[in-house]
């Protein structure tokens, strides 16, 4: 169980904090509700341009490392689709250079040609380098293409082409920042040796006069459901053929997410999974395979995909997969097999919750997702999962028409 308390202030913007005195560091988390899939279909890639930038110096302070060095503290952020996340850990006495950091640049950047310019050039060198260039790089831009029509998730975090960070003007820029960036948008939370009180008091100080901005109202296209199989066959310079293959799935807050979860770890989670212990260990046709979904707030994808052993026709190896998918349709799952992924689910999420900033994050997400306390409930969603829900699952998501095939070949 993890216990925490929460408040918001005038502003809008929430506060979590989960008390932890086994350990002397503090986590600050704040997570924006704003991700790849709000950009603007002509100017992508913005959400992740603006992980860089935040780190390009606020309104009031030039550098946002240094004092944060010189107080023992580290950080790191990350972009999805869904939404973008800072977070800090510190020595639970210097708490508040997290505060005065992360409200400095909450109230504003220290927006400038140069700071743009040379984040454009990262985020452009980063695009290059593992999308264009790297074997297999190019693999989700052409698959998330195939499998979304409509859908923000259409293109990658990254952004759809390298050209929209290219022309990243500072206006664009600005503009993006002042509608998403605000606290009304905003989740912060606090965890590890600290007390609500001084969260309180220091959260007023720091956060209170930030003006709220606008909430931000997601009015998202939905994708329309898919009634005919889609293919692709690409030729490029890789050292062997890979296979790929994805289904639509539901949201992640629908009631199906836990057994399509569990599901998606019956197939490829694992060494001692069915796709594994069938495809790369008996039959070798595959040298690695895996089966994964996208967890995404908005309805996703669940992928198999898998490098083939060299000499392994692609056709062979797509029917050996389909034949898996065929058995886990037409048998029920026995109780061990489906217990063993449950334990497995489990033992997962409580080694994630052995770290304070993991908890913090989590906190944020599920509060982000709905409600904080979904943490602690949501792991009786995965024991209530039962057989006939896995086959159920198995018949809704793997029919032909849902599918969307990609064979990348390599050139001979």
């Amino acid at each position: 169980m993890i216990h925490f308390e929460k408040f918001t202030l005038n502003n809008g913007l929430r506060v979590i904090v989960h008390q932890d005195i086994s350990t002397p560091m503090a986590v600050m988390n704040v997570m924006y509700d704003i991700g790849a899939r709000d950009e603007d279909p002509a100017k992508t890639g913005f959400a992740h341009l603006f992980e860089h930038l935040m780190f390009g110096g606020s309104v009031n302070i030039p550098s946002y490392d240094e004092p944060l060095q010189m107080a023992g503290g580290e950080n790191n952020a990350y972009t999805t689709n869904d939404l973008t996340n800072y977070y800090i850990q510190l020595p639970a006495e210097n708490l508040e250079t997290a505060f005065w950091l992360e409200s400095d640049r909450m109230l504003s950047l220290a927006f400038g040609e140069k700071s743009l310019d040379v984040q454009r050039k990262v985020v452009c060198e980063e695009f290059k380098e593992h999308y264009l260039t790297k074997p297999y790089g190019d693999v989700w831009h052409k698959m998330r293409e195939l499998a979304y029509t409509t859908h923000p998730y259409r293109w990658m975090t990254i952004g759809k082409e390298l050209s929209h960070i290219e022309n990243a003007k500072l206006e664009d820029v600005k503009a993006f920042f002042f509608k998403y960036y605000r606290p009304v948008n905003a989740i912060l939370v606090v965890a590890g040796n600290v007390t609500t009180e001084k969260v309180k008091e220091l959260a007023e100080k720091w956060f209170g006069d930030i003006p709220a901005g606008e909430k931000y109202q997601r009015n998202l296209p939905v994708e329309p459901e898919q009634t005919a199989p889609r293919r692709l066959e690409v030729k490029a310079k890789v050292p062997v053929d890979a296979f790929y293959k994805c289904w639509h799935i539901p949201a992640r807050m629908d009631k199906r997410y836990h057994a399509i979860d569990l599901l998606s770890d019956i197939l490829g989670g694992g060494a001692s999974s069915r796709l594994h212990q069938i495809l790369v260990k008996e039959k070798k046709m595959f040298s690695n395979i895996d089966c994964h979904h996208s967890g995404s707030s908005d309805a996703g994808l669940l992928t198999i995909e898998g490098k083939l052993v060299k000499g392994v026709k692609i056709e062979d190896a797509e029917r050996a997969v389909e034949d898996i998918l065929k058995q886990l349709q037409d048998e029920p799952v026995q109780d061990i097999e489906l217990e063993k992924v449950k334990n497995k689910t489990e033992s997962m999420m409580a080694f994630e919750d052995m770290s304070v900033m993991n908890r913090a994050n989590s906190l944020a997400y599920y509060e982000l997702l709905g409600n904080a306390d979904l943490m602690n409930t949501e792991l009786d969603l995965y024991a209530k999962v039962t057989s006939q829900e896995i086959t159920a699952e198995s018949k809704a998501i793997f029919r032909p028409e849902n599918s969307n095939t990609l064979y990348y070949l390599a050139e001979n």
